[in-house]
């Protein structure tokens, strides 16, 4: 029986997905990459989830895709497993955090650039093999990087496949934040417990709008529920009282 897996723990309103895959740097077999977007719907079907973390096991975050599944990912092309559990993270309605450790290579950058925002460890590793293995890396994630650090960067890791550090990565937009390794943990703890505390209805809004999900009548829409909510007006009598504000806004039921 394989230890490959990915495990789900929560405290409060923030759930931390881990990836674990002992003896290969975490990289994510096909069972891995089928099992992500199932525990994605879960957690997003659970109301009390307000902010999501993506991280590895033993100070790894992952070292990319199994390649014992190497075929079946060939076959595939842009419809691959992984491409599907990427969009699916992209997606995912509550902001997402990649906590990075170690190496974020393949499809572990693949997974950490799906993500909202990515913190990373002063030892964190990055890099985009495919070039180095003979692969084309898929259109759906190429662009994605593209968006996230610009043609140029992109380009550098696409076209040499080398390794770079945290700074790096900072400096061409990769990640948001560098910390000391012993102090990632508490920063992702930080951010993420300051998004639960935030409204609902704007951090929901924001993510739509920033990624291009919302159309003229979405957007509408949005503003439509912050009249009927209140939200805005908890808000600003919070900060006149100065208290912290009692955000309840939760989305409408669909039928």
């Amino acid at each position: 029986m394989s230890d490959a897996e990915l495990t789900v723990g929560t405290a409060g309103p923030v759930a931390t997905i881990v990836i674990s895959n002992p003896g290969r740097r975490n990289a994510m077999t096909a069972a891995m990459w089928r099992r992500l977007p199932v525990l994605l719907d879960r957690l997003e079907a659970d109301e009390r989830i307000r902010a999501l973390v993506l991280t590895g096991a033993a100070g790894t975050f992952c070292a990319g895709a199994d390649l014992g599944d190497l075929d079946e990912l060939l076959d595939a092309g842009d419809a691959s497993i992984a491409v599907a559990a990427e969009d699916r993270l992209a997606a995912f309605a509550r902001p997402t955090v990649a906590a990075i450790s170690g190496a974020c290579v393949g499809g572990g950058c693949q997974l950490a650039v799906a993500c909202d925002l990515r913190l990373a460890a002063a030892d964190a590793r990055f890099g985009v093999p495919p070039a180095r293995l003979g692969l084309v890396y898929p259109a759906p994630t190429t662009r994605r990087l593209t968006r996230l650090v610009g043609p140029s960067a992109a380009k550098h890791l696409l076209f040499t496949a080398e390794l770079i550090g945290a700074e790096r990565a900072l400096r061409i937009g990769l990640v948001d934040e560098v910390l000391p390794p012993d102090g990632l943990a508490a920063r992702v703890d930080a951010v993420t417990a300051t998004i639960a505390e935030r409204s609902r209805l704007s951090v929901t809004a924001a993510k739509e709008i920033v990624d291009g999900r919302a159309d003229e009548e979405r957007i509408a829409w949005w503003h439509g529920q912050v009249r009927a909510s209140g939200e805005a007006r908890e808000g600003v009598a919070a900060a006149n009282e100065r208290r912290p504000p009692r955000f309840g806004w939760t989305p409408p039921a669909t039928g």
